[in-house]
This record gives C-alpha cells, structure tokens and sequence, in this order.
C-alpha cells in the first residue's frame, strides 16, 4: 500500500509568494519541459499521420473534436504532473503498489505492446520525412537511431530536456502551413464550433484515431515519470500545472493547424492521400514548394523527437512497475535494464521500417485507434490513484476533474464499442459504408 503522503500548502496557490515577476519567471522557465515537452510530441507521425487523414478525407468536420480533446487533455496531463510532483514516483510504480503484480502486468504488458507499435510509427515518420528529401531510409534510419541512443544514454536529463525543447520551435511551421493553404477560414470556425457526425465506420475510426492521438496512455507515463526524473518539487506545482496546461494546448492547436492545412488542400481537391509524402508532395502544386517543404521538416522534426520520447516512456514505464533503476540521470551501467530496453525498442522501430513494401501512413495510423481503445484501462488506474487520500492527501481531484476525466474514459469506452458494432454491420451488409 502507498505511504501516508502529508497534504501541500495549497493547489489554489503558489508556494513561493514573496517572488517578483522576474524570479516567477525565472522559475518557470527551470520548471517548464515535462508538460510541453509531452504535448508537442503527442503530435508525432502517428499524430500528423492522424490529422491529416482526418483533414484529407472528411475536410474540416472532425475539427469540433478539439475543444473537448484539449480540455480533457489538460486535465488528465494535469494529473499525471500532480500526481509525480506530490509522490515523487511514476505512474507505473504507483499502479504496482496500489493495485498488485496481476493488474501492473496487463496494464504494462497492454501499454508495452502500444508503444512498440508507436515506436515502430516513429522510425516510419524518419523514413517517410527523410526520402522526401530525397535521402534513402537504409541510410537516415541508421544514423537516426545511433544519434538518438547517444544522445540520452550518454546525456542527463537536463541536456535531453533542452534538446527536446529546441526541437519543439519547429512545430511552429505547420502553423504557418495553415496560412499558405488558404483555408476558407469561415468554414473552419463553423466546423470547430458545430459538431458533425457520420454513421460510418470509417468516420468512428478516424474518430477514435484523432482522440486515440490526442490523448494517449504513454504521455501519462512519460510526463510522470519525467517530473520525477527531472526533480519538480511540491513546492513548484503551481507552475508544473502550468506546463501541464500549455502543453495540452499547444499540441491541439498544432493539430487543428494540420488538419487545416490537408483539408484546404488535399480534400477541396478531391486528393486521396496514401502516405505522408503524399500529403507533402501534394501540397507543392496547390500550396507551393514552401508549404511542401515545411510539411516535412515538421514531420521530420516531430518523428525524431518522438522516436526518442516513445522509448524512454516505454523504458521509465517497465522499470518502474517492476522496480528497476529509471533514470536518465543515471550512467548506463548503473541502469542497464533501463538503457538496455530503450536500446532495444530503437532496434525494434528501426528494423521494422527497414522492411520492404510497407505501408508507412497505415504504420503511423493503427497506434492512434490501439491507444484509443486501451485509453479507458489506463485512465480508470489513474481516477482511482488521484482519488485517493492515502495517496493524494489533500491533493485529490476535484469534483469537476473527476467529472471531465470520467466523462473521457465513458467516451472512449462508447465509441470504441460503436466502431465495434458499425464495423460487423458493414460487414454483414446491414449498413452500407
């Protein structure tokens, strides 16, 4: 059973209110990482592949997602971050300690198996973004996965963190790849605003990939984990929420940007698209080279962030549930089963790409709809853990939190049994796609 946590001063305050502006400030910035570092990821190739799906074959009707995505988001980030920043343990470990070996082990096996498979996306979105530009995966993929291992096996958090962090700048082209398209701007805030529903399977699917993208079991586990990793104490929870919150918005409105972008182009067009590097190439003739070009350094910048995220959330998740050393902190000998499992996964997403023939936007896609499906299993352990006092002591969830986060978990649980029984209706030729 988990210790007798003793309460913080306050979750409605600050613990340091005596700082001017400049030291808040300064402070912010020592805080800040955890919580952006995971929303902006969250927007990797799965992610972009997702959005622009959404944007290329339903246009601007799946955009109203996005403000219900980013408030339920915000919450769950939230408390991931309260609970690593009141425990001072990762949610792997917590989930072992409170609910024993047989529900850690499915949960961990389930979350595992989801982010091999993301992992293997990642390495997917490296190859697609590299042979855009003309360089082959035999040579990007290799020197990707070496690069990476180098640099967080051989790094500290601190160094890792501010890598992650420069990288994070460049999302900022798809922003400005949502202007150069030109969208019909008043069709988007309609469609933002207005909820539109298709009775198909493959709207529910999109659906679920788009929330399944938005909201995943491994930013959970990596954002915990990388308070704890990186030291945030009670006292700075304040602005850990902070980073929490931004994060959550900055990654959906990069979203919304994405599916803009493919929905005033690609699907005004009537442009299927069967790759990533058909969605760039495709952007060159209806919103010119630049659009194109910045499409793919954005997605080549998100699959290298992600490629390293991924298996780091993966390696802090498996360590911590089964009590290993997890830290990046740590020197490789002191940590090799952490190190060890993280080079694996490298070696895993790597090779798999480097199979001939594969279907690299349908590689990116899948993950989306498994961490939709295996979200309410997660996200259920998480509302038990935050609810209780023994752990959380004054720092429980409020009655709205819970309602938001419960009000999540019954909407994934919903629309994945929807998909299920759409799916054998079409199949059976009850309901037509």
């Amino acid at each position: 059973m988990a210790r007798q946590l003793e309460p913080l001063a306050t979750s409605a305050q600050p613990a340091t209110p005596g700082l001017g502006l400049r030291q808040r400030f300064a402070l912010l910035l020592a805080v800040v990482g955890p919580g952006l570092i995971t929303g902006i990821v969250d927007d990797d190739p799965t992610g972009i592949a997702g959005y622009s799906l959404a944007g290329a074959r339903y246009g601007y009707l799946l955009l109203w997602t996005l403000i219900p995505i980013t408030i339920a988001l915000a919450v769950v980030q939230e408390m991931a971050a309260r609970m690593g920043t009141v425990t001072g343990k990762g949610l792997a470990a917590l989930i072992r300690e409170r609910f024993g070996v047989r529900v850690t082990a499915v949960a961990m096996i389930a979350q595992f198996l989801a982010n091999v498979a993301t992992t293997i996306a990642e390495f997917a979105g490296i190859a697609a973004a590299s042979e855009i530009f003309g360089v082959s995966r035999y040579i990007s993929i290799p020197i990707a996965a070496v690069v990476i291992y180098l640099i967080v096996a051989y790094g500290s958090y601190r160094r890792v963190e501010l890598v992650l962090l420069t990288g994070s700048l460049v999302f900022i082209s798809y922003i400005i790849t949502g202007f150069v398209a030109r969208p019909d701007w008043g069709a988007v805030a309609r469609h933002t605003v207005v909820p539109s529903v298709r009775l198909n399977v493959g709207y529910f699917t999109m659906l679920i990939g788009v929330i399944g993208t938005s909201i995943t079991t491994w930013m959970q586990f990596y954002l915990q984990s990388t308070v704890v990793d990186k030291g945030v104490s009670r006292r700075d929870y304040w602005l850990e929420r902070l980073d929490a919150y931004f994060g959550s918005i900055a990654s959906n409105v990069i979203a919304f940007f994405i599916i803009v972008t493919c929905a005033a182009t690609l699907f005004a067009h009537g442009l299927p698209a069967g790759t990533v590097t058909d969605v760039a190439q495709a952007l060159r003739p209806l919103a010119g080279g630049f659009a194109s070009k910045l499409f793919a350094i954005g997605l080549l910048n998100a699959s290298l962030m992600a490629a390293a995220v991924l298996p780091l959330s993966a390696s802090y998740t498996m360590c911590e549930a089964f009590g290993w050393e997890s830290s990046v902190n740590r020197p490789v000998r002191e940590a090799p089963v952490f190190f060890g499992l993280f080079a694996g996964l490298l070696v895993v997403g790597a090779a798999a790409v480097l199979v001939p023939g594969l279907p690299l936007l349908m590689l990116m896609f899948i993950p989306n709809v498994v961490e939709g499906i295996l979200l309410p299993l997660i996200l259920i352990l998480m509302l038990r853990l935050v609810s209780d006092r023994r752990i959380m002591g004054s720092f429980v969830n409020t009655v709205r939190q819970n309602a938001i986060a419960w009000t999540t978990a019954v909407v994934m649980i919903a629309l994945t049994a929807a998909y299920v029984v759409i799916a054998v209706l079409q199949a059976t030729g009850v309901l037509l796609a």
